[in-house]
């Protein structure tokens, strides 16, 4: 069997879904009349598994793995990068200073758009998620140094 790019996406999803739902095992399930905070997590990770193991089973279909070309591989690192410094600085900063300082570092480091563009859009989409999740749907969401 020659290894396809599709053995190694729908594999990870696969196992990647495994692992969320051993992590995830302790949130309560709940009923569809009271759901609790296990549902959606376990409803997306069941998706997940069930899409990889599709992607997986019809890999056939796809490239060879061998065939893939690498480069964009330094932007994916650079993306990379910024995401587990923005998991690594969650807690501490805050959800408003991280999402903002993730966004405008993504949009103005690694894609390279113009400050004045990264600025509006990583404050725009910060506020918009703050007010959204902290707001509306009173999510609770780590304050950080600005209190909010």
């Amino acid at each position: 069997m020659n290894l396809r790019r599709d053995h190694v996406a729908g594999g990870s999803f696969v196992l990647a879904g495994v692992l969320v739902l051993a992590v995830s095992s302790d949130l309560p399930f709940g009923t569809m009349a009271s759901p609790g905070a296990g549902m959606l997590p376990m409803l997306l990770v069941g998706i997940m598994l069930a899409f990889g193991l599709v992607l997986f089973l019809r890999a056939g279909e796809s490239p060879p793995l061998m065939s893939i070309a690498w480069d964009d591989l330094a932007h994916a690192i650079r993306v990379t990068a910024v995401t587990i410094a923005g998991i690594a600085l969650y807690e501490g900063l805050g959800f408003v200073v991280t999402m903002a300082l993730v966004l405008f570092t993504l949009t103005f480091i690694v894609e390279r758009k113009h400050v004045a563009i990264a600025a509006a859009l990583s404050v725009g989409v910060t506020i918009f998620a703050y007010m959204l999740f902290g707001m509306l749907l009173k999510s609770p969401l780590p304050r950080g140094i600005l209190g909010f």
